[in-house]
């Protein structure tokens, strides 16, 4: 008697940065330049209590999100 586990796995398709539109490349799953993925679940105190939002940004869409900051981001390495 052979007995079988199912395999479920996500493989991730597509990237669109959600400022510009720009379609992140994507290879066979794989990420092939980098990406901003945010994910912000609201708790209670908030407008949006329990609500979840996710966006990705591209390089160049992130770095003017950032320059726009009144204090600058802290960078290492």
């Amino acid at each position: 008697m052979r007995q079988y586990k199912e395999i479920k796995t996500k493989e991730i398709k597509k990237i669109i940065c959600n400022k510009c539109g720009k379609e992140i490349d994507v290879r066979n799953g794989i990420i092939r330049e980098d990406v901003l993925s945010v994910e912000k679940q609201w708790g209670y105190f908030s407008g949006k209590d329990n609500r979840t939002d996710q966006f990705d940004l591209c390089e160049k869409c992130y770095d003017e999100f950032v320059s726009s900051f009144s204090i600058p981001v802290e960078s290492r390495g």
